[in-house]
């Protein structure tokens, strides 16, 4: 992928969402909690006729430009982690500059969202640690303020170098990505080999990936699956890529099916009291998390 890469895009495909809300709200429709139905099931997944039109947008630019190499070139560009380095607290403050002040629907900011899912997972009774995974989930969405556009950022994620699951989100539009009628990529198993493990997958680009990879000095195990793939959906709902899953990733699923109620469906108008929470967050985040985090 060429270094200019995101001159190649119009002002449309850069930001085809209203707000990263829009696209959380698209999750939610795609995946209802199971004991809900809110809406005949039928009305949910209906890609023929979406509620909204930049829903499918962002998927086509998603689907069409997350090739293998894009993914290397992220990697090798964002995991030095040397664009920023600020105090924890500091980092929620940049997080939150994410607010789209022109979304009616909520006025929540993104550290608030966070608290809410930490918040869910504590009153559950869960280990701390996984409370500080429902506090760090999101926050590998500031590669929208380093310039990313949001389809690199955000959106199911899925394997790159190998072929395509049907499962996921509108499978159409892989066929315009240079990957999908290479040889050494249009194989179930790709450039992999059978059982080798998720941790020797190279995933779509985004936000799951860059938080795994900041996390994972500093929380358990069970921990780094949640945050590295929450958005991995066509595995841990539809039950894809099978035979890329060694015994470790059976073992860690239970995990990942866990944590991912408490990020789609613990959003309240009503914002957490930061002066009642703040002692133990404070306490929590030094427990397990330096001073300072890098970007």
């Amino acid at each position: 992928m060429p270094a200019s890469v995101k001159e190649q895009f119009t002002e449309k495909e850069i930001n085809p969402l209203a707000s990263l809300d829009e696209w959380e709200d698209a999750v939610l429709e795609r995946y209802p909690e199971p004991d809900t139905p809110a809406k005949p099931k039928d009305e949910y997944r209906n890609y023929d006729d979406p509620s909204r039109d930049t829903i499918r947008e962002f998927y086509r630019l998603n689907h069409t430009h997350q090739t293998f190499d894009f993914v290397q070139e992220k990697r090798a560009e964002y995991l030095k982690f040397d664009k920023k380095q600020m105090p924890v607290w500091e980092a929620f403050n940049f997080l939150n500059q994410l607010v789209d002040d022109s979304d009616p629907d909520t006025d929540l900011d993104q550290f608030q969202h966070l608290l809410q899912t930490s918040e869910a997972i504590r009153a559950d009774g869960h280990p701390d640690w996984m409370v500080l995974t429902g506090l760090m989930h999101d926050m590998g969405k500031v590669l929208c303020l380093f310039g990313e556009p949001q389809w690199a950022v955000v959106g199911d994620t899925f394997p790159v170098g190998c072929s395509y699951s049907d499962k996921i989100v509108y499978p159409e539009y892989f066929k315009n990505n240079p990957d999908y009628n290479k040889p050494e990529f249009n194989t179930s198993l790709g450039v992999y080999k059978q059982g080798c493990g998720l941790r020797n997958v190279d995933m779509s680009w985004g936000h799951d990936e860059y938080v795994y990879q900041m996390m994972k000095d500093h929380i358990p195990e069970e921990g780094l699956y949640m945050l590295r793939y929450h958005s991995f959906y066509a595995w841990h709902r539809e039950g894809e890529y099978s035979y890329l899953l060694d015994d470790h990733d059976h073992k860690m699923l239970k995990w990942v099916t866990l944590f991912n109620p408490y990020d789609l469906y613990s959003k309240n108008p009503t914002p957490p009291d930061w002066k009642q929470l703040k002692g133990y967050y404070e306490d929590l985040v030094a427990k397990y998390l330096p001073e300072t985090i890098k970007f």
